[in-house]
């Protein structure tokens, strides 16, 4: 084809680009200026790897969809992300075109691990540009870089960039204007796995190249080694991550309550309003209590614990940003060793504190397959952020918001201690499974890169918070809102007689399913109600919560039902609360993560048996604690 011809394809269609990097390379940070708002997040067909893509446009007025590959240190892939990193890399992968253009983005402070990576993508074949991301961390550093020599020696376009400034993508955007007359699409490159000798001989002539081309006078900031001499210490720096966890669980309640009471009297007033504007009459009166009970209490019971479900994520995005992540992962490989976990699991522990379902992704980063699935079968005991409106409405029912030792919030001190008991139950958990499954199996050794620390920038958080939330407004919209349709109707069907005198719930199909379950739960402390709140729990744990809000809505339908709270005060006892929450701490987990679970292992066996040592571990600790709590006169 002419080159004419050629540039004019090109025009007509969306460059397809590809950003491919090492972790911690601010791979995402570039994708965040390129793209803005206009991403979004999915998986990979067939996996459960998440993909995230957007669109930008050049300053020439191309249009161009770009790709956020996993981070990766070699194509010779060792874990599902990197598989999946590669497979698009080289064209392989159903579903996804091959990419016109790879991107190779590296840390400009840190080059020798980052140039062998560009010299295994330039073996592929495909058109490559470097770009050299965090260039003013770079020189703030007194590292200098020749650019020209640079590209002379790798034979690729080399620019800079400043992803979390204003302007620092003009270059990259320049360049891909200028190659992109030349970019014909590329299917499936033929390409055969390096073994280690010539990952040893790339990474030699990566050393030489750096070394021909970078002048890096101190290998590592002053202020990251003043702070690492804290925050590594085997004593200093867990006592200061254990008072940021803490610090974290206080503000879950203290930030957010201010949010939270405008979004209860917003309800609240909703629902004056829809039983003021419709006849609780016939027909009428089916929609009115479909409105009010279903819809209004339901959701609304679970949409009022947003903001500290959104405090959570900021916290965890924060203290990835600013590189804090990798170091509490070393802090912890000591103890999760004992307990027979990777150090490296820490961070898919950590991530499973906002949902286990990334959690459980995110082990893709351990190497070893029996390392890896101690990890999965424990990431559900962490205290997930559906567990959230489960815990506040139990706390601030049951428990009184005083100052303990002064300062202390004695609400935020229970939350504490109900994700510490996560936490050691997870480990706990996992030293059985080693002494019962693998036992003999020696854990490997724990290397992890630890990035400089930097200021993490607020664009970037934001946009992860809001994915974030986006994606659990949309869980309210649809899982919670078909459960809460479903329970509503089973609550409301069949009608009362005429002449009834006891509540309309009592004659429905939600009270004979509660009275059919009730038996097994007594032991435990629970009532019908709870017992009808519990299997479509099974389905989100948040549930659970919207289950109760209308099961009592309909049941004191002359009361205030966005009272929740209130209603649950009034006809708990304390050792039923507190069961309660023993209950969820150990919750079996919702049908989503199960469903991860079976792909990520392959194997039907591991969900159905995370399921069940779950269900049993629930039923065990509210059975004791009810128990124990009655005897001491909670009852």
């Amino acid at each position: 084809m002419p080159d004419t011809a050629l540039e004019g394809a090109v025009a007509q269609r969306s460059l397809r680009v590809a950003l491919l990097g090492n972790p911690n390379c601010g791979k995402t940070a570039l994708f965040n200026a390129l793209t803005g708002s206009r991403q979004r997040a999915a998986n990979y067909p067939g996996v459960t790897v998440e993909r995230k893509e957007g669109a930008f446009t050049t300053p020439d007025g191309r249009a161009a969809r770009v790709l956020d590959l996993p981070g990766t240190y070699s194509l010779r892939a060792r874990s599902p992300d990197e598989v999946i990193t590669r497979d698009v890399v080289l064209g392989r992968l159903n579903g996804v075109q091959a990419p016109d253009l790879l991107v190779c983005v590296a840390d400009a402070t840190n080059l020798r691990i980052a140039m062998r990576l560009v010299l295994e993508a330039k073996q592929v074949g495909r058109p490559l540009l470097l770009v050299l991301n965090m260039m003013d961390l770079a020189r703030h550093r007194g590292i200098s870089i020749d650019i020209d020599a640079l590209s002379a020696e790798l034979g690729v376009p080399v620019v800079m960039s400043a992803a979390v400034r204003r302007g620092g993508t003009a270059e990259l955007l320049a360049a891909i204007d200028r190659m992109a007359p030349t970019l014909a699409p590329a299917g499936e490159q033929a390409w055969a796995a390096p073994d280690a000798a010539a990952l040893r001989a790339a990474q030699r002539e990566a050393d030489r190249i750096v070394a021909a081309t970078v002048v890096v006078p101190d290998r590592r900031d002053p202020l990251t080694r003043r702070l690492d001499s804290v925050l590594l210490h085997p004593v200093a720096g867990l006592l200061i991550l254990l008072v940021l966890l803490f610090l974290m669980f206080q503000a879950v309640f203290a930030w957010a309550a201010p949010v939270m009471d405008l979004i209860d009297g917003g309800f609240t007033a909703l629902g004056a309003l829809v039983g003021d504007a419709i006849p609780d009459e016939g027909a009428l009166g089916l929609l009115r209590s479909f409105l009010q009970d279903g819809v209004i209490a339901g959701v609304g019971s679970v949409l009022v614990f947003l903001p500290q479900i959104a405090i959570l994520f900021l916290f965890i995005l924060l203290l990835e940003d600013l590189g804090y992540m990798a170091r509490a992962a070393f802090l912890m490989d000591r103890i999760m060793g004992g307990a027979g976990l990777h150090g490296r699991a820490f961070i898919p522990l950590l991530s499973s504190f906002a949902c286990a379902i990334p959690g459980i992704m995110a082990t893709r980063v351990i190497d070893s397959r029996r390392d890896r699935l101690a990890t999965i079968l424990v990431a559900p005991l962490m205290t997930c952020s559906a567990r959230i409106p489960v815990y506040t409405l139990i706390i601030g029912a049951f428990i009184p918001d005083r100052p303990v030792w002064g300062w202390i919030g004695l609400q935020g001190l229970v939350m504490f201690g109900l994700y510490a008991a996560g936490i050691v139950s997870a480990l706990l958990m996992s030293f059985v499974f080693k002494r019962l499954i693998w036992r003999g199996s020696p854990n490997e050794p724990f290397m992890l890169e630890l990035p400089d620390y930097k200021l993490p920038r607020l664009r970037d958080v934001g946009i992860a918070l809001w994915l974030r939330v986006k994606a659990f407004l949309r869980r309210a919209g649809t899982v919670i809102f078909a459960m809460m349709v479903v329970i509503w109707f089973l609550s409301s069907v069949p009608r009362p007689p005429e002449g009834a005198t006891e509540p309309a719930i009592e004659y429905s199909l939600a009270y004979g399913i509660g009275n059919a379950v009730e038996p097994v739960l007594r032991p435990i402390g629970f009532n019908w109600q709870i017992g009808v709140a519990l299997i479509p729990g099974m389905a989100a744990r948040e549930v659970a919560v919207a289950s109760l809000g209308t099961v009592y809505a309909i049941e004191n339908a002359d009361e205030d039902a966005t009272q929740l709270g209130q209603a649950l005060a009034g006809k708990w006892s304390l050792a039923t609360a507190l069961a309660f929450l023993a209950w969820y701490i150990f919750a079996p987990q919702c049908a989503a993560t199960l469903a991860v679970i079976r792909r990520e292992t392959g194997s039907r066996k591991w969900a159905f048996f995370t399921f069940g040592y779950m269900l049993a571990l629930a039923y065990l600790a509210a059975f004791a604690t009810f128990q124990i709590a009655s005897a001491l006169g909670a009852g």
